[in-house]
C-alpha cells in the first residue's frame, strides 16, 4: 500500500473522526508468508462465521484465510474460494424441507431465491490467501482490495457523504441483500471491476448480527473509492461547522467507552 496514502488517512481520520475506530482491510496473495497467520482449521462439523473471526482484526491481529481453512458455506462462496451455491441452497435461504433442513426465511419462496442468485455472479479468488489486517498493520508491497469500516451513523454519515463527493448521480452507495461476508467481501469485489466502484453498506444479515456491536453496521470502500476519499477530506463538508458539531459527538461517545 501506498504509504503517503496510508499516512495521508491517519492524519486526516484523526482530525475529522477523532477516537473513531480504524478500518480493515483485505487483500489476497499467493505468499506463502501468510501461512504464519492463518486461521486455525476448524472441524467441518464446528459452523463457525468469518464476521465473528474479524474482531480480532479490528484489534490488531493479522488474520488470513485459505479454501480450506473458511468453515461457513457463505463465506467460501463471497470470498470466492467455492464457485455456486450449497446444495439445497433456495431452501436454505427460504422455507426450508419439511424435517431435513431448517430455513433461514430469508426469502419468501425457492424461486424467489432462484432469481435473485441470477443476479450474483461468482468471482474466484484472485489468491490462495485472504488475508485481512487493520489499515495501520498493513506493509508497502501489500495492495488492498478494499477498505471496511465498522463505524455507528454519525460515522456511517461522514463515510456516505464522502462516498458520494465527486459524483452527479446519488447512487454512490449500494446496501445489496447479503449475507455479512457478501457485503465487506463479494460485492466489493465485484465493485473494483467497476470504472466507477460503490461504496458497500452493510452487516444488515441477521445471522451475522450477533456477532458485531449493537449499533453497528460495516460500510466498505473499494481500493479506487477509498483513494478518492482520502484525497477529497480536505476540500469537503468535514471542513465546515456542519461537520464540526458531528465530529464532537463521535469524539464523546470515543471518549465515553474509554
Amino acid at each position: 500500500m501506498n504509504e503517503k496514502l496510508n499516512m495521508d488517512f491517519a492524519d486526516k481520520w484523526k482530525k475529522y473522526f477523532k477516537g473513531a475506530e480504524l478500518p480493515f482491510v483485505f487483500f489476497y496473495s499467493d505468499d506463502k508468508r501468510y501461512e504464519s497467520i492463518l486461521m486455525p482449521l476448524k472441524p467441518e462439523t464446528e459452523r463457525m462465521c468469518m464476521i465473528s473471526q474479524l474482531n480480532a482484526v479490528r484489534r490488531g491481529k493479522n488474520l488470513a484465510f485459505t479454501k480450506d481453512t473458511v468453515i461457513c458455506q457463505g463465506g467460501l462462496r463471497y470470498s470466492g474460494f467455492r464457485m455456486g451455491m450449497r446444495p439445497n441452497f433456495r431452501y436454505f435461504l427460504s422455507c426450508g424441507i419439511p424435517g431435513k433442513l431448517e430455513g433461514e426465511r430469508y426469502k419468501k419462496t425457492p424461486e424467489i431465491v432462484d432469481e435473485a442468485m441470477k443476479e450474483l455472479s461468482d468471482i474466484p479468488a484472485p489468491g490462495n490467501y485472504l488475508v485481512f489486517k487493520r489499515l495501520d498493520k498493513v506493509e508497502i508491497d501489500e495492495e488492498l482490495e478494499a477498505v471496511i469500516f465498522y463505524a455507528t451513523p454519525d460515522i456511517l454519515a461522514g463515510l456516505f457523504a464522502l462516498a458520494n463527493f465527486r459524483l452527479a448521480q446519488p447512487l454512490g452507495v449500494i446496501a445489496p441483500f447479503s449475507a455479512g461476508c457478501g457485503s465487506i467481501i463479494g460485492y466489493p469485489l465485484r465493485e473494483n471491476k467497476s470504472e466507477q466502484p460503490r461504496a458497500v453498506l452493510g452487516m444488515f444479515d441477521v445471522s451475522a448480527r450477533p456477532h458485531v456491536e449493537e449499533g453497528i453496521l460495516s460500510f466498505t470502500m473499494p481500493k479506487k473509492k477509498f483513494h478518492e476519499m482520502v484525497e477529497d477530506m480536505d476540500e469537503s463538508f468535514l471542513i465546515t461547522r456542519s461537520w464540526a458539531q458531528v465530529a464532537k459527538r463521535i469524539a464523546k461517545a470515543a471518549k465515553a467507552q474509554g
